[in-house]
C-alpha cells in the first residue's frame, strides 16, 4: 500500500521541522504544491522564549506559544495563543487540504492539541486524499496522535541526530510515489 500520511518524530531539538522543511523545500521543487503550518522555536540571547507559526503558502507568521503570553492554556514555561494557532495554522492546514498537493502540520503535539480547530483540520487532513507530511510529538498521548500512527496508509520516521541530513530523501521518494499515482 503506498503510503499517504508521513509523519515525522524524535526527540526534542533533534531536527524534526528542519526536515519538514527540506522535505517541502524538495517536493515543491519537483513542481509539487505544498501547503499547511510549521512551528519553529525562537530563541532570544541563546534562551529558548517561544514558539512562531509559519503558514507555507501565504509566509503569514504569528506566535504559538511565547513565555510571555498573558492567558491561554500553559504547556511548561510557555501559554498557547490560541488565536495565531486558530487565525493562522489552522487556516495553513484547512486551505492545504483544499488547494494544495501536499498538507504540512508541525506539529501534533501538547500545545496544538488545545485546539478543537486544530484537531478538526488535522483530522480533515488525515482523512482527507492528499499526501499528508507531519510532525508528531514524541512522547505525547492522544486518541488523535494514536488514531493517525494506528492508520495502514501511515508511514513512521523516527529523526535521529544520524539521520536529520538524510532522511527527508526517503521521504521524499515516499512522497513522489504517492502523488505520482493520484495525479
Amino acid at each position: 500500500m503506498r503510503k499517504r500520511v508521513l509523519l515525522l518524530t524524535g526527540s526534542p531539538g533533534v531536527g524534526k521541522t528542519s526536515v519538514l522543511v527540506k522535505v517541502a523545500k524538495s517536493l515543491k521543487a519537483e513542481g509539487y504544491s505544498v501547503g499547511g503550518m510549521i512551528s519553529r522555536e525562537v530563541r532570544s540571547q541563546g534562551i529558548r522564549i517561544g514558539f512562531e507559526i509559519l503558514d507555507l503558502n501565504s509566509a503569514k507568521r504569528g506566535w504559538l506559544a511565547h513565555v510571555n503570553q498573558k492567558n491561554g492554556p500553559q504547556v511548561g514555561r510557555y501559554r498557547v495563543n490560541m488565536k495565531d494557532l486558530e487565525s493562522l495554522g489552522v487556516t495553513a492546514i484547512l486551505e492545504a487540504v483544499e488547494r494544495f498537493d501536499a498538507v504540512a502540520i508541525d506539529e501534533i503535539g501538547p500545545m496544538e492539541l488545545f485546539s478543537e480547530k486544530f484537531k478538526n483540520a488535522v483530522k480533515k487532513a488525515i482523512e482527507g486524499r492528499k499526501l499528508v507530511v507531519g510532525v508528531v510529538h514524541w512522547k505525547a498521548r492522544n486518541k488523535l496522535i494514536d488514531d493517525v500512527k494506528r492508520r495502514e496508509d501511515t508511514e513512521l520516521y523516527v529523526v535521529t541526530h544520524e539521520n536529520r541530513d538524510s532522511v527527508h530523501n526517503v521521504i521524499v521518494r515516499e512522497a513522489i510515489n504517492f502523488l505520482k499515482h493520484v495525479s
